[in-house]
């Protein structure tokens, strides 16, 4: 039973990260969403509100780390793991920031590659997805 309603509360978690995915566009400031759909190659970059974008960004960023985090508390039960995590995901927004700044205030097209993926550590589960293994096989080795 206990087990049940673990499992539980990690589908919540995750469809609470599938529904900040699936209403993006309404819960964030990101002109980039429409931007990188279309053929940003050939266009300039679209206005923006600098401040508000790193907020909207930094925003998106804490609430997926914060789901992130509760499913793995839950599936691993481990204090340490978690620990680690918070100090990954912080470590993680700073080192990505810097870049994803420089690339909002300085938009040149032959950086949009770059600028694409590290906007994409930023506002998606990216954490998780590379965490969740890593300590599954840590797991199983211990």
């Amino acid at each position: 039973m206990r087990k049940l309603i673990t499992y539980s509360f990690v589908v919540v978690l995750l469809l609470l990260l599938i529904l900040i995915r699936a209403y993006e566009d309404v819960l964030f400031y990101d002109p980039y969403l429409t931007f990188f759909e279309n053929d940003y190659l050939y266009l300039d970059s679209p206005r923006r509100e600098i401040a508000k974008l790193v907020l909207f960004t930094t925003l998106r960023y804490v609430l997926n780390t914060v789901i992130s985090l509760g499913i793995l508390c839950l599936i691993f039960k481990d204090k340490s793991i978690v620990k680690f995590s918070v100090l990954i995901f912080a470590v993680a927004y700073v080192l990505l920031l810097i870049p994803f700044l420089y690339f909002v205030i300085n938009p040149n097209q032959e950086d949009y590659y770059l600028f694409f993926n590290i906007r994409r550590f930023l506002i998606q589960p990216i954490g998780l997805i590379l965490l969740f293994p890593a300590f599954y096989y840590y797991k199983l080795n211990r």
